[in-house]
This record gives structure tokens, sequence and C-alpha cells, in this order.
């Protein structure tokens, strides 16, 4: 089977890239410094010629507004030249829960992307992955100083990017789910509480407190960034990914 990585050389789509060649598969990463240009089309076309699935796991340069604009425009000439080329099963990687806050502008973005796959020519699946354990240290850089680390009490269900991968990879060999399928780690954490697990890990004395109006994550209500009744557990659990990346 051929299929082509869209964003094939970041975190996720390098690891997919060599987990699919590993089982066999011939992939394509696709990305600017191979030539393709999402936003203006170009090199598309070349990259997706003899595709059966096209994996996209490319992400916006910014979180903010222009992301809408990115994910509108990346789509759509994704999904065109899908079409030309002939590919059978569109896969885009999202977010769990990404629907239910609309407070965040990434989060609008990530949705549009979503619908406007559905409403595509393309037999499709979404693969919604719940946080990442490695942008933990990146959250508790948006609000800390010297001594304190500000977080709010969130419940998440982070997981492993190796983890993301494998999901990603088995969707993308799979038949087209023409829906969803949420993915998230065994073990959910208020993020305050995840916060102190990681500074001690590290042997950070800075203290956390918790603050429900620190950080993006504080617009979040609920349990809608939990993976849900219906989610697929991976197996690393974060005390043991933290052990293990030392």
């Amino acid at each position: 089977m051929k299929l082509t990585v869209i964003g094939g050389t970041g975190l996720i789509g390098s690891q997919v890239v060599r987990k699919l060649r590993a089982a066999g598969h011939e992939a394509v990463p696709a990305a600017p410094s191979t030539g393709v240009d999402l936003l203006t089309g170009e090199g598309l076309d070349q990259a997706l010629a003899g595709a059966d699935v096209v994996v996209n796991v490319a992400n916006s340069p910014t979180f903010d507004e222009a992301s809408l604009d990115f994910f509108r425009t990346t789509m759509t000439n994704l999904l065109a030249a899908g079409e030309r080329a002939g590919v059978g099963h569109q896969v885009v990687l999202s977010i769990v829960g990404v629907d239910q806050v609309p407070q965040l502008d990434y989060y609008r973005a990530k949705t549009l992307q979503e619908d406007l796959l559905r409403q595509g020519p393309t037999p499709y699946s979404i693969v919604r992955a719940t946080q990442f354990f490695e942008f933990m240290n990146a959250v508790l850089s948006w609000t800390s100083d010297d001594s304190t680390v500000r977080l709010p009490a969130t419940r998440i269900q982070p997981m492993a990017a190796a983890d993301v991968v494998d999901a990603v990879v088995d969707v993308a060999t799979g038949t087209p789910l023409n829906g969803i399928r949420n993915v998230a780690g065994p073990d959910v954490f208020a993020l305050d509480d995840l916060g102190r697990i990681t500074l001690a890990a590290q042997q950070d004395d800075r203290n956390v407190v918790t603050d429900d109006k620190a950080g993006m994550f504080a617009v979040v209500a609920g349990d809608v960034l939990i993976g849900g009744p219906d989610a697929h557990l991976a197996p690393t659990h974060y005390q043991d990914w933290m052990r293990s990346t030392r």
C-alpha cells in the first residue's frame, strides 16, 4: 500500500513514516522540506501520485485565529489533489473534544478541518487523540515564573506520541471509518496535579498553584478532553514514559 504522509517530517509524521515502512508499506513524507506547500498546493500532485491513502498530520504554524485560514486552505487543497490522484482514503489527526471548546481559536480551526473532510469527496477517517506527554513542559512554561507554576484543575487524559502514531497507522492501513476514533492515555489527571508529578520527577522545586484562570486549558469545562467510554486506551503510563525519557 502506498501512503503519503502530509507533515511527514514532524514529531508524529516522521514516526508514522518509519512505522509504515517497517510494516512493508510505501510511505512518502510530504512537507515543505520535500517540496510540498499545502497553502499554495505546490508539489501536492506529485506527492500524491499513486497514493492509496493520505495521512494528514500537518499542523498550523500558529494557534491563533490565523489557524482557521490555514486549515481551510490546506484541507481544501489536499482534498482536491486527492480527488485528482484517485486517493481512496483521507486520514486526519485531530483532538479529543475539539468541537466542544469553541472559545479556543485553534480548536475551532481543527473542527473546521474535520467538517471539510466529512464534506469532501473521499472516504475518510478522523483520529482524535488527547494531549501528548511530550507537550507537558510547554504547558508548564506558559504560566510559570522562577518559583511558581499556575495551572487549572482541568481534567485531561494524556498519551505518548508513540501511542498516537500507533493509532494513526492502525486506522490508515484499515478500512475508512467515515467517522471518528477517539484514542487516549490510560490515566486521567487534573492538570495541576500532573504539573506537580512532572516537577517532582524533574526535581524541580517550583510550587504549583491551582488557578482556574491560568493558561489555554482554563477555558475548558468538565470532561470534554477525556477520551470517553468509546475511546481506545493506549498502554503507556505517564510515570513510565517519564522514566524512559530521562
